[in-house]
């Protein structure tokens, strides 16, 4: 019997029977606090379990459901904690009363769930032993007709008389037989909405797990603070695990992590994840829509306008936020637009990610919206390239393909092994992208790097053309400086440099030590620098083992740019800042290092001077050359040949 995973949370307006409902169900009461319990109304989310039993419509085998519940307050002064229980659910369960019908809280609770994207929910008619049920559930229907719940199931019951309970577990087993459990993309977050110590296991945390598998002992990452914890041990329902997977309401103690609001402590809209992730950002980009569902007296059919401060709801967090409309001076109900988000601390969010706003009394919920890019702070990026991609992008932020190609036009260039860290697309899927729009010619990679055609063939341009530049204008070197070229092209990153350099070098170039040129090129000097050349030629051999200082030989411009020609050309070897000599020169004195120290053993500096008829300003230098070369080895004031010359 194989065993699948869900979430369901409760939905409804106050006292309508939610918590109740729970018990009966379950047999836990989710109304944990004293206050709850005196007031009779939930304030805080609770938590059960369901477990049942069906035939799986997707593999025709009998499956165990483990079914967490999280049991959300109705109360209007609450949303902000019913909005932390249903970000990460699979269905609602809503609890609609007969005897009061279709109400307020109902409806904002139907809002809210449509902003967040959940796509299934069950409605249990409660209180149906007081009558009036075939009014109540037309109203309900009539309510439900335009919203993505149409044709949800209506399910009458009672919980004093116990009528419709196992209808309900009927029908949610067989709602959840037939449903995916949550994917599995290797990119875990499991978003905190408790926090709390228990003496002799220190800190405990609680949410639904999402995107990916934690296990016991594994390294995690609190965001958004971005600061390591340790997996000491994991439970869901109670039950001991190894790891949990997505669709599990998990427990993980943490035992070296404080909870607080300080740095470096954890706190309820805190979330679990992992390395390699990215970090969290204070700007995002999103698209905004405003229900349809609102009407002209409702405060909050308000237009939405540029500037305005909000309440973001993003998983178990809100995050105050300023609105920055890009297509609109207002939202009205009924319409979608781009917008940038402006918050005032960092949300780890990632692209496809659903949230919800609430104006700034947080009295109503004024709209929702969809991430279309976590880090949306692109300021160099050109306004109305950057829109149109994200445009585009909205239209299917589901679109793996779309969304990379959109991602690497606004990124520029990135390494692949971290395009779109921060999405519900697995890195296998982000692979798949990228070698089909390779396929396609929409994008290059080169040495890892993801780069829009269109931008990497400029680049490459560019580049060449520069080379061709200092071609022209210096006929003499033997190519143009590596780092000329990276300060030319305004400093590109170093892994988008060195992979622009490899694909130069496979095609036409050629790097040659700190330079590349064309590999037809072949450095000459001009006709006027010729005299020069034979100048400094002369110097070099009036005293062959002893010649004059660099700065002698070359005293202007032209000389210097003449001597560099002759190094670059191994015509002239510089041994050291201002030893220079001509190659044969070098090749002799070489020549006579080696034998004598073959001769007579290690030599010190005093005994080759005088060998070499040379000062020590020569000398000193030649052997470090040596040193370098391989030839030579240092032992203490003397100079031995080195182990490999030795076994020739």
């Amino acid at each position: 019997m194989t065993e699948t995973h869900f979430v369901i949370a409760t939905a409804g307006h106050v006292d309508h029977g939610k918590s109740a409902l729970v018990k009966a169900l379950t047999g836990v009461d989710p109304d944990r606090l004293l206050e709850e319990k005196a007031r009779q109304i939930t304030i805080e989310l609770g938590f059960a379990h369901l477990q049942l039993s069906a035939i799986s419509t997707l593999s025709s085998q009998l499956s165990t459901l483990s079914i967490g519940v999280v049991d959300v307050p109705g109360h209007e002064d609450f949303v902000r904690n019913m909005i932390a229980g249903v970000g990460s659910i699979d269905l609602a369960l809503f609890a609609v009363a007969a005897d009061d019908g279709w109400m307020p809280q109902t409806e904002e609770h139907l809002q809210i769930l449509s902003y967040l994207g959940v796509k299934r929910a069950m409605i249990a008619l409660t209180k149906s032993d007081v009558g009036n049920i075939d009014e109540v559930a037309k109203q309900i229907r009539d309510q439900l007709r335009e919203s993505v719940f149409a044709l949800s199931p209506i399910i009458p019951m009672s919980v004093r008389s116990g009528e419709g309970i196992e209808n309900l577990k009927n029908a949610l087993a067989s709602e959840f037989s037939s449903m995916q459990p949550q994917r599995d993309v290797g990119k875990p977050r499991l978003f905190i909405d408790r926090a709390f110590t228990l003496r002799g296991i220190g800190t405990v945390v609680t949410g639904t797990l999402t995107g990916g598998r934690l296990r016991r002992g594994q390294s995690v990452v609190v965001q958004p603070q971005n600061f390591e914890a340790r997996i000491r041990s994991i439970q869901s329902h109670g039950s001991e695990l190894e790891s949990a997977q997505p669709g599990m309401r998990t427990a993980i103690n943490l035992p070296d992590v404080a909870v607080g609001d300080g740095p470096g402590q954890i706190k309820r809209g805190d979330v679990i994840t992992v390395v390699d992730l990215g970090t969290a950002s204070s700007t995002l980009v999103a698209l905004l829509e405003k229900s349809p569902r609102l009407g002209p007296r409702d405060p909050a059919a308000r237009p939405l306008r540029y500037g305005a401060s909000v309440y973001l709801h993003h998983g178990t967090s809100r995050f105050p936020a300023k609105i920055g409309l890009l297509d609109s001076d207002a939202l009205e109900p009924g319409k979608q637009t781009l917008a940038n988000l402006k918050l005032e601390s960092p949300i780890f969010a990632f692209l496809g990610d659903r949230f919800v706003l609430r104006d700034a009394s947080e009295q109503h919920t004024i709209a929702g919206g969809i991430v279309l890019d976590p880090d949306g702070n692109r300021e160099k990026f050109p306004h109305e390239e950057r829109r149109k991609l994200l445009t585009a992008r909205a239209t299917a932020p589901d679109n793996v393909d779309l969304c990379v190609h959109s991602e690497i036009a606004l990124r520029g260039f990135a390494p692949k092994q971290t395009v779109f860290r921060k999405s519900h697309f697995s890195s296998g899927e982000i692979a798949e992208a990228l070698l089909r729009l390779q396929r396609h010619k929409e994008i290059v990679i080169h040495d890892g790097i993801a780069a829009n055609t269109k931008t990497w063939q400029a680049l490459r341009d560019r580049a060449s053309g520069l080379i061709d530049d200092a071609h022209r204008r210096n006929s003499e070197r033997v190519g143009l400086d590596l780092n000329e070229l990276r300060t030319a092209l305004r400093d590109q990153p170093g892994d988008v440099f060195e992979a622009l350099i490899a694909d130069l070098c496979s095609d036409n170039f050629v790097r040659k030590g700190s330079a590349i040129a064309r590999t037809s090129h072949r450095p000459t000097l001009p006709d006027e620098l010729q005299l020069a050349a034979k100048g400094i030629r002369e110097a070099l051999s009036e005293k062959p083992f002893d010649p004059p200082p660099r700065k002698e030989i070359a005293v202007d411009r032209s000389t210097q740019q003449v001597l560099r020609f002759l190094i670059e050309s191994r015509s002239v070897i510089e041994v050291g800042p201002d030893v220079v000599l001509l190659q044969k020169n070098f090749e002799r004195m070489k020549a006579a290092v080696i034998d004598f120290i073959s001769r007579n053993g290690p030599a010190t500096v005093s005994a080759l001077r005088q060998v070499l008829q040379s000062s020590r300003r020569v000398v000193v230098p030649l052997l470090e050359q040596l040193d370098r070369e391989g030839f030579t080895r240092r032992m203490g004031d003397r100079r031995a040949l080195s182990d490999q010359i030795e076994a020739r």
